[in-house]
């Protein structure tokens, strides 16, 4: 039996108030500023490094070079934290439940935690949050599974105005398609579809798992049959037939697991419109479970 890799620890709630204490305005400004310029200060608009500091601002700076009387930016300056009526710290707080929150964190529970005024504050925060979150993806190789799944209720549980009635047919009716791509002990890419049928399907996969692969897995759906230039094994679950030798799709099912668990206990629903983010959020979680600084990594895509 392989053996289980070690548990990351990361970043405890004591650790974060000790980094950032209540009411210290600076440590989150200089954290910010070490993250985003490691080799020094430079100019968000032209990348100039010349610029110097507004003694009558404290992390302000000017550059010469974007426009004649000069470019003043923040720290903050082209980040999702740009024109925010919110306290640096708050926002860390935010990027800190997220990230040690296996399956999530409802913007709700955000708002009664951090004592925001507004649901919809809240949300604002977590949606940007999101958005910075989604990574460049390289392509998988190695032993690479894919599996779609459906997202929402049942039709018959909708409102009579908002089912369906038939259209689309089959189990998904009424229910939106996700699709994902992982390595074997690597990373997961997931994308939402409009509908779950070969060109779709096949653009996804051509476009996530490198020709390379040393085995692609599915199941027996016959949107995977045109994907003849990869060394593809299906296992026929209609058949219960779930694990041949090195051929299964467990470990993509796992990470629908998590992500369902997420969604149905956590937010409950998501609708259709910002289900990518939520897709962006489990990705970048499962694909950082490895790293102690998963904190920081969001950090720096924001």
């Amino acid at each position: 039996m392989a053996k289980r890799p070690k548990p990351v620890h990361q970043m405890t709630e004591a650790q974060f108030e000790a980094m950032f204490p209540n009411g210290d305005d600076d440590a989150p400004k200089a954290y910010l500023a070490a993250r985003r310029w490691p080799d020094g200060v430079h100019c968000p608009r032209c990348g100039n490094p010349k610029v110097y500091d507004l003694r009558s601002r404290k992390w302000h700076w000017q550059c010469e070079q974007c426009a004649p009387d000069g470019y003043r930016f923040s720290v903050i300056a082209g980040t999702i934290f740009e024109n925010t009526n919110k306290p640096l710290r708050q926002w860390f707080k935010v990027v800190y439940l997220m990230t040690t929150s296996k399956k999530g964190i409802s913007s709700l529970q955000i708002q009664r935690q951090l004592g925001f005024g507004s649901y919809e504050t809240a949300l604002n925060m977590t949606h940007k949050i999101r958005a910075a979150m989604m990574e460049p993806e390289t392509k998988l190789g190695g032993i690479v599974e894919v599996d779609e799944t459906w997202v929402g209720g049942k039709d018959h549980n909708r409102h009579w105005n908002k089912r369906h009635h038939g259209k689309g047919g089959g189990a998904g009716t009424g229910k939106i398609p996700v699709i994902g791509a992982v390595q074997r002990k690597g990373n997961v890419i997931a994308r939402v579809l409009e509908h779950v049928n070969k060109p779709s399907v096949e653009g996804f996969v051509r476009e996530a798992v490198s020709h390379k692969v040393s085995l692609l897995a599915t199941d027996e759906h016959q949107v995977y049959s045109g994907l003849k230039e990869y060394p593809r094994k299906a296992v026929h679950h209609k058949k219960e037939q779930y694990v041949v030798g090195a051929v299964h799709t467990n470990t993509i099912e796992g990470f629908w697991s998590i992500f369902k668990r997420g969604v149905v206990g956590t937010f409950h629903k998501v609708s259709a419109k910002y289900l990518p983010l939520y897709v962006a959020e489990f990705q970048f979680r499962y694909n950082n479970r490895f790293n102690a600084d998963i904190f920081g990594a969001v950090v720096n895509g924001c």
